[in-house]
């Protein structure tokens, strides 16, 4: 036996005895049979409390008001009840239901290119550019983002009144384009995405400031800013308190804003209504699914680029 060898035999003796050779990976004791109960009644309730007021709402358009009120809660009406709420909604103030939606379109997508013009770009420049003042602009960015969005409603309409554009879309389109928080993801995004040798090459091989922007960061950046794109849209389409306050017009109303206008107009709700208006309980619940269906359509075709935005900077290679 060679030296090599005897010490090797000898080790592994030694190690056998002292306890201190590999040790087989520890089993994860599984969970116990309540820890386990406890888990699925947990889950069980938080799925029974969002899902069935979805299921509610689904089903009710479907049926009278009365066969919501005196039905069973989760029956399924007909499709004549379903044409016949489309017909009571559609015919409150010829068709507002539509002009509504067409309005929430151009506010949102108006509010939504201003936003990614202005904001991607901004993102950039606080992440891979270094100028006097960035600091504080970043430091701004941050307070504004922590800020309630409706403790800005008074300061803008003051804004908008100044320059006479209340009552205007523009009175909506410029408020819903500031978004401080698709600034601070952007630069997030940039600071933690992007090589900055890549770009340094680009600048050395000619390329101007717009160029690396334009051509090297912005097509890297597709995941970002599908995601501001994504909550910006969300969060003016669903924004009921500034175009409240900004507009006077019913004919101008985003679909939200109408949504109030349906329900105090409903002698469910209100009883100065009169008992002759058409839109109780089933036209409520078809105009809320209308009104939440674009969020849904856009989600759904933009969810691949959603998660991938979100997953951004997760995991550092």
């Amino acid at each position: 036996m060679t030296l090599t060898s005897a010490t090797s035999a000898a080790e592994s003796r030694t190690g056998s005895r002292a306890g201190t050779g590999p040790t087989p990976p520890r089993r994860i004791r599984p969970k116990s049979l309540a820890a386990r109960v406890a888990w699925i009644v947990v889950l069980g309730f938080f799925l029974l409390f969002f899902v069935l007021p979805v299921i509610w709402l689904l089903l009710a358009p479907t049926k009278t008001d009365g066969q919501i009120l005196r039905g069973a809660p989760f029956s399924l009406g007909s499709l004549n009840g379903l044409a016949d709420t489309w017909h009571n909604l559609y015919g409150f103030q010829d068709g507002a239901i539509l002009d509504w939606l067409g309005n929430s379109a151009l506010y949102t997508f108006g509010a939504l290119v201003i936003t990614l013009v202005t904001g991607i770009p901004a993102g950039y420049g606080l992440a891979l550019t270094r100028f006097i003042g960035r600091r504080l602009l970043l430091t701004i960015t941050l307070l504004v983002m922590l800020m309630p969005s409706a403790a800005l409603v008074l300061p803008l309409y003051l804004e908008i009144n100044a320059v006479h554009l209340d009552g205007t879309i523009w009175s909506v389109i410029l408020p819903f384009s500031f978004f401080p928080f698709g600034v601070y993801l952007t630069y997030i995004y940039f600071s933690s995405n992007i090589p900055a040798d890549l770009l340094a090459a680009a600048r050395i091989d000619g390329c101007s400031e717009w160029q690396v922007f334009r051509l090297i960061a912005l097509p890297l950046a597709k995941p970002v800013v599908a995601l501001v794109g994504f909550f910006n849209f969300v969060g003016n389409w669903n924004n009921f308190f500034l175009p409240f306050v900004m507009l006077p017009d019913s004919s101008q109303y985003p679909a939200q804003v109408g949504l109030n206008n349906l329900l105090t107009s409903s002698s469910a709700f209100n009883t100065s209504a009169g008992l002759g208006n058409q839109i109780m309980r089933p036209e409520l619940a078809l105009a809320a699914l209308v009104t939440i269906l674009p969020v849904l359509l856009v989600f759904l075709v933009s969810q691949r680029a959603l998660v991938s935005g979100m997953l951004a900077g997760a995991t550092k290679e």
